[in-house]
């Protein structure tokens, strides 16, 4: 899982990957997405640093001391500090390089100190409209702590503890007695907030989790696990809209079963369902890793090889041949036989787009089955016709049934 702003890298400092850390168990597409949403947006960081940089500013005003303006100070640097680490993340991860985050998570830490310092130091001037207004902007600031921290539910929790925890010290050096009831009231606060980070975070992985699997369902088919064809059409599309100079020429290599038919008729499909489940097998042994193999339904498959000439391919074409024509040994000591033609368009000669490459190699495996069987057929001139005969008439490509021939 990647963000439209980009990746963010991971912590490597000790104690910030402990803050940082989303728990056990946690896919490392999920994680980096939780790293994504700690650094949030342009517009919430200003909203929270212009509030407590103007309560620290306002105070220090009423009560120009040294500790106050010392405070000022800490707010301002900190503030910009963690706007010119925003900024330089944001561009960082846009441009895929790697991003401050140990630092971005540092100042974060370093600013709820800050605003805790502001309490405490506001609590023992005796100033009460002082006290009251740091300590409800820190208040309000904790809510936004933990509603945008909450996927990072330790750094949340040492947050809040830093920016409320000196209100503990600071009632007791205020010397009023009624203020003591905080000595019970904010470790409440603490742990229920606390709580509340650790049980979101929960939600949020989990909702991420399914977001993951729905997302991989979507495109994958559920029998054999190889991608279907929406998969396989997002892919090739990816790949067509690639900058032309990134590669060399792909094909597309279009296959079905022959003789696949009689499989489920005599023995069941249940027996049909393992024929398939073994093909796929066989091609991801067969195939580069880099392939991206694809059951479209029923038993057509096709295959996108990249940075292939013609002849290549068709090479290709002759190993999942002989790969996928070997017989299969089934449940219940059953032996079948399958035989395969392959049909073969290479970009960008026999097309540019999804669908037109994808009714040339139909068009091209259709020639190879009329000619008997188990052959490969690269794309000619009259398959391109054919198959823009096929799309103007606006018939699905590829549509034909041939699982009985």
């Amino acid at each position: 899982m990647q963000s439209e702003k980009g990746r963010y890298s991971q912590p490597r400092w000790g104690v910030m990957r402990w803050l940082a850390d989303a728990g056990p168990g946690v896919p490392e597409d999920i994680r980096a997405a939780l790293i994504g949403d700690l650094y949030g947006s342009l517009p919430v960081f200003a909203a929270g640093a212009v509030n407590t940089v103007a309560v620290a500013a306002v105070i220090a005003i009423r009560e120009p001391t040294a500790l106050f303006i010392t405070w000022v100070v800490l707010e301002l640097v900190i503030c910009l500090s963690r706007l010119a680490v925003l900024v330089v993340a944001h561009r960082a991860a846009r441009e895929q390089r790697p991003t401050p985050t140990d630092l971005h998570l540092l100042l974060a830490v370093a600013w709820s100190a800050s605003v805790g310092f502001g309490i405490l130091i506001s609590l023992a001037s005796g100033d009460w409209v002082v006290a009251l207004l740091a300590s409800l902007s820190a208040a309000a600031m904790v809510g936004g702590i933990c509603f945008r921290n909450f996927s990072a539910p330790r750094l949340a929790g040492t947050m809040i503890l830093l920016s409320l925890g000196p209100i503990v010290p600071g009632a007791a050096l205020a010397g009023e007695p009624l203020l003591f009831i905080v000595v019970m009231q904010v470790p409440l606060y603490l742990t229920a907030m606390t709580v509340a980070a650790f049980r979101l975070d929960k939600m949020l992985i989990a909702t991420m989790r399914a977001e993951r699997e729905n997302g991989h369902l979507a495109h994958h088919d559920t029998l054999t696990g190889l991608r279907n064809r929406a998969g396989f059409v997002a892919a090739l599309n990816t790949k067509l809209a690639a900058p032309a100079g990134n590669g060399r020429p792909f094909a597309l290599l279009f296959f079905d079963l022959d003789n696949f038919k009689p499989v489920n008729d005599t023995y069941g499909h249940a027996a049909g369902d393992q024929v398939l489940m073994l093909t796929a097998e066989r091609l991801r042994r067969a195939l580069p890793e880099t392939a991206v193999i694809a059951r479209l339904g029923g038993d057509e498959f096709v295959v996108l090889v990249s940075g292939v000439t013609a002849e290549q391919a068709l090479t290709a074409g002759q190993r999942i041949i002989q790969t996928v024509t070997m017989p299969y040994q089934l449940a219940g000591g059953i032996s079948a036989e399958v035989g395969v033609s392959v049909g073969i368009a290479v970009s960008p000669e026999h097309g540019t787009e999804a669908e037109q490459l994808l009714a040339s190699a139909d068009a091209a495996l259709y020639e190879a089955k009329s000619e008997g069987k188990a052959r490969c057929r690269m794309a000619s001139v009259a398959t391109n016709v054919a198959a823009l005969r096929r799309l103007t008439q606006h018939s699905p490509a590829p549509a034909t049934d041939r699982s009985a021939a």
